[in-house]
């Protein structure tokens, strides 16, 4: 195991905002200097952001916002750019944007920044990634564009976003399941531990039909494991459609794979009414390293 200590530049660049990404103050185009105080800039003068990655947006939670807002204004400024017709483009804060217009507001504080369309474009994608409410394919898309658009190395995208590097690894590796599988992933009727899973086979005519056979029939993630690990080593005596297994409760799977999802490794929630253990699997002492990183921060 490795005990090399991580570059201090490493650790400093975890976790940082949207400040690692942004040009200092200076004047803008009206020669105002460009405090980074927010200002009340009239709704309908805001464009949306051509270079958004979220293509789906929750109505539910959209709503619950927007009365938020009616009733407690705005709480964090979205943050826009000015153009050259006058009106502004948002860089960050749509969901606040458009709870905003939902709400009736007809302003909304927005901190004003010049930046160029290119940079506007990194710090819209990693301020989406910095987020927990991407779904794994917008998650992968994401990836998968910064290093198209911006050459980074997977290394360079998970200190710029926060995440582990093995994370950003099996996330771009969901690009490689066929269309139809990736539009389950998408619509949420597979998670990113079904889809991790489905990555085991080799041709996308098998993907496609373990991936409609495991929506058909609920499978958990383990259950899923399971019934890929049968088939690709049919030896294996493995119980009909594990029927035997105990259910898992939605809020323990859902943060079982929310784990999975943070560390990039398979996790286990054995959990027997607010007691248990989380039980954290590693292939390589690479992850193992890792692991220990994110964990301890060293």
């Amino acid at each position: 195991m490795s005990n090399v200590a991580v570059p201090d530049s490493k650790r400093r660049a975890l976790g940082k905002g949207l400040d690692s990404l942004l040009p200092r103050p200076h004047l803008g185009p009206t020669g105002e200097l460009e405090s980074g105080k927010p200002r009340e800039i009239p709704i309908e003068q805001i464009d949306p952001n051509p270079f958004q990655t979220r293509s789906q947006v929750n109505q539910e939670q959209l709503a619950e916002l927007a009365a938020s807002i009616g009733a407690n204004g705005v709480v964090q400024p979205v943050l826009v750019r000015p153009l050259a017709s006058g009106r502004f483009q948002l860089i960050a804060g749509e969901r606040r944007w458009r709870a905003s217009k939902l709400a009736g507001k007809t302003t909304v504080p927005a901190i004003l920044r010049q930046v160029s369309d290119e940079q506007a474009m990194e710090i819209t994608i990693v301020e989406n990634l910095q987020r927990a409410d991407l779904n794994p394919m917008e998650q992968a898309r994401a990836f998968e564009r910064l290093a198209r658009e911006f050459h980074m190395t997977q290394e360079q995208m998970a200190q710029r976003t926060g995440k582990d590097r093995a994370t950003v690894a099996n996330f771009l590796r969901l690009l490689k399941l066929p269309t139809t599988v990736q539009e389950r992933v998408e619509a949420g009727e597979l998670t990113f531990g079904h889809a991790r899973a489905l990555l085991a086979f080799e041709h996308a005519e098998e993907i496609e039909k373990v991936a409609q056979r495991i929506a058909a029939l609920s499978m958990s993630v383990r259950q899923t494991e399971t019934y890929v690990q049968g088939l690709l080593d049919p030896s294996r005596k493995v119980k009909k459609e594990t029927k035997a297994e105990k259910p898992i409760d939605p809020n323990v799977r859902d943060a079982q794979e929310q784990l999975q999802r943070a560390l990039g490794l398979k996790v286990t929630v054995d959990d027997h009414n607010g007691r248990g253990k989380v039980i954290i699997e590693y292939a390589r002492l690479e992850d193992f390293d890792a692991l220990m990183e994110r964990l301890t921060g060293d």
